[in-house]
């Protein structure tokens, strides 16, 4: 019975592509752009609901709702526009 297990398990580990175990680097930090690039983060869903929202918003619009987007980039950011 044991060694059903450890053969079976043998199988599965060499059916995982590599591919699947490599994963891209992730940036700590925003993307250098202009003042007109819009920075796309996550951020807190409203009480109540399961939906994950994005936010497109400048640097300084970030600032005004006192958002450091270089420091929460690598957790929060989801993409640039612009």
């Amino acid at each position: 019975m044991a060694h059903r297990l450890i053969i079976g398990l043998g199988l599965i580990a060499a059916a995982t592509p590599l591919s699947a175990t490599i994963q891209e680097p992730q940036r700590l930090s925003a993307p250098a752009g202009s003042p007109e690039t819009r920075y796309c983060m996550h951020i807190e869903a409203i009480t109540g609901s399961r939906l994950e929202k994005v936010r497109c918003w400048t640097r300084d619009e970030w600032a005004a709702q006192e958002v450091d987007v270089d420091a929460d980039w690598a957790t929060s950011g989801v993409r640039t526009i612009g």
